[in-house]
């Protein structure tokens, strides 16, 4: 049975790197275990990237955090299981959330998975194009003057 708070359906592949992504972030970076410090790492602009447990109980517990997550501009992601969630960052007991602060030696492997979660390849590029296009129109303008 599907969860209120899932928004959209993630593959079993995205999944399986999600959770190698979190065990290299463990040894590398900073993550925050827990709905309530995900929550306040989200609200303080912290988190730069968000997993949720996709069996967690009562829904309550998580379903403000991809609202808050979209108000702030966090990428986010679903897993499966809260006991795998928990294992994948080091932890004995299940997690219902985790918020990546310092992505650490898998800053590409995540990039890869927001990539594959919004369907946009790269959205650093397109407005450095769009500036160097108004640089070039600037001088342009400047000439005839």
């Amino acid at each position: 049975m599907a969860k209120s708070y899932v928004k959209f359906e993630v593959s079993n592949d995205v999944v399986a790197k999600t959770y190698e992504a979190l065990q290299l972030v463990k040894q590398s970076g900073v993550v925050r275990k827990g709905s309530n410090e995900v929550t306040k790492s989200v609200e303080r602009g912290l988190a730069s990237f968000v997993v949720i447990a996709g069996d967690v109980d009562p829904e309550e517990v998580v379903m403000h955090i991809p609202t808050i997550c979209e108000q702030k501009k966090v990428p986010y992601s679903y897993v499966t299981s809260k006991l795998d969630l928990g294992k994948s960052i080091g932890l004995s007991v299940p997690c219902t959330a985790v918020a990546v602060e310092n992505r650490g030696k898998a800053d590409q492997a995540i990039k890869d998975i927001i990539a594959k979660i919004t369907g946009v390849s790269q959205k650093s590029e397109k407005p450095k194009e769009q500036k160097a296009s108004d640089q070039k129109a600037e001088p342009k303008k400047e000439q005839p003057k």
